[in-house]
């Protein structure tokens, strides 16, 4: 037993020590990212704003040329003042080894070269040489300098296209790789938990074969039996207690991969990922609960439904409404108990009907009341309905989301051994679930 512990603890020590180093460098490279992406989108607004500054100079000079109206004159020096500045934030922003740096300087002298073209033509129309200035005009020196000009600006605005394009790519691949760890994560440490429970059962049943031996071994000898006893008893109450440890433990890992997922959900900026990272992280939580009920309770078989159920719905309630939902979540659940594997398929399951009812039962910040009701049946059975007065659901109509949470629900109904029914209430749905309890 304490090989098959130590080793199945050592699995999901290692596997949660992988998952941190690879969030935290997740983490590190998106924030990496997140500022070479505001960088590119500054530099190319600067870029922007210098094409548009040159653009208002020319034209209020060209408008002062044709009409000698001074009043085009203090839109022409805001213009040129502004497209300086922007021509120095735009040499700081371009990075050293951008293909485009070598051609700052000739940027440099081109801008300079046109605005000294376009004073000169201003301080001959200014002087009453207006033929002068027209011969000027009509060189079309200007024209050459911010043909060059905006072939430079264009580029740069490319390249920072490109860039960014490329920096969210790869932002939205790291989101992805984080999802499947995440999610290979639990899958581990769920079967660590597995391992474990099947090597403490697995002993409970050679302690039962040993106490067995000893009775029918020499029922004269009496000191030595119950040395005997006490030794399985012994025994028997260390495994207990190493099941509350490892139910503590993996209760702690489950909770620390959800803050880990809720770290990665901050950082990132695509809704659709946003959205996944929130629900696995809410999935995490609930089975976690179960652990933590159990290594709180003096059972460490069989969960008590209403304690559970409870928590793990008012901790979803809070997380919705965060999320702006404005949905009331309300409770009716009966001392019902249910075995451990049992409990976590059935509040996965309740978990996705309330977040569904959330998500659609009342669309446009409608709101209204969701209710969650456990009873109990006659023949070891019980009854659990989720429903809502909301909008109803349309039969064989498409899901709203992705209909993983669809396919959630029917997989943790099938490990129950029944299925959900859904039934038009008009107004609103309810889902139904009918399973056998652990009294039954």
């Amino acid at each position: 037993m304490a090989i098959g512990v130590g080793a199945g603890l050592t699995i999901g020590f290692l596997a949660l020590i992988v998952i941190v180093s690879t969030t935290i460098w997740l983490v590190e490279r998106s924030n990496s990212l997140f500022e070479q992406s505001a960088l590119q989108r500054t530099s190319r607004i600067a870029a922007v704003e210098l094409r548009d500054h040159l653009r208002t100079a020319e034209s209020s000079q060209r408008g002062f040329l044709l009409t000698g109206n001074q009043i085009y004159l203090a839109p022409y020096d805001t213009a040129k003042t502004r497209a300086r500045q922007e021509l120095d934030d735009l040499g700081r922003m371009i990075a050293p080894n951008a293909p485009n740096r070598a051609m700052l300087p000739r940027l440099s002298e081109a801008v300079g070269e046109k605005i000294g073209e376009m004073d000169n033509s201003i301080a001959l129309k200014s002087a009453g040489r207006d033929a002068d200035a027209l011969a000027l005009l009509q060189r079309n020196r200007g024209k050459t300098l911010m043909d060059e000009i905006n072939v430079f600006l264009y580029g740069a605005i490319l390249i920072a296209d490109e860039n960014i394009t490329l920096y969210s790519a790869e932002q939205q691949r790291n989101a992805s790789v984080l999802r499947w760890i995440s999610a290979g994560a639990a899958v581990v440490i769920i079967l660590v938990v597995f391992v474990v429970a099947f090597t403490v059962y697995r002993n409970g049943q050679d302690l039962k074969v040993a106490r067995d031996e000893v009775q029918a071994a020499n029922l004269t000898l009496e000191e030595r039996v119950k040395s005997r006893t006490a030794d399985l008893a012994m025994a028997r109450e260390r495994a207990e207690v190493l099941l509350t440890e490892v139910n503590h433990r993996v209760a702690n890992s489950l909770q620390l991969v959800a803050v880990l997922v809720g770290m990665q959900m901050r950082t990132v900026t695509d809704t659709s990922a946003k959205d996944a990272l929130r629900e696995t992280q809410s999935r995490i939580s609930a089975i976690s609960l179960i652990h933590k009920s159990l290594y709180t309770s003096g059972d460490v078989t069989n969960v008590a439904l209403n304690d559970y159920l409870g928590a793990m719905l008012g901790n979803l309630e809070t997380a919705m409404k965060k999320d702006g939902h404005t949905a009331i979540l309300k409770c009716y659940l009966e001392p019902i108990s249910l075995s451990t594997d049992a409990s976590v398929s059935l509040g996965v399951a309740v978990q996705e009907l309330v977040t569904n009812a959330f998500k659609y039962a009342y669309p446009d910040e409608k709101t209204g009341e969701v209710r969650v009701r456990l009873k109990r049946l006659e023949g070891g059975k019980a009854e659990l309905t989720v429903e809502d007065d909301g909008v109803g659901i349309a039969l064989n109509s498409a899901h709203a989301g992705t209909g993983l949470g669809s396919k959630i629900i029917n997989t943790m109904a099938s490990a129950l051994k029944t299925h959900v029914e859904y039934i038009n209430r008009m107004p609103g749905t309810m889902a139904r679930l009918v399973l056998t309890t652990a009294n039954a």
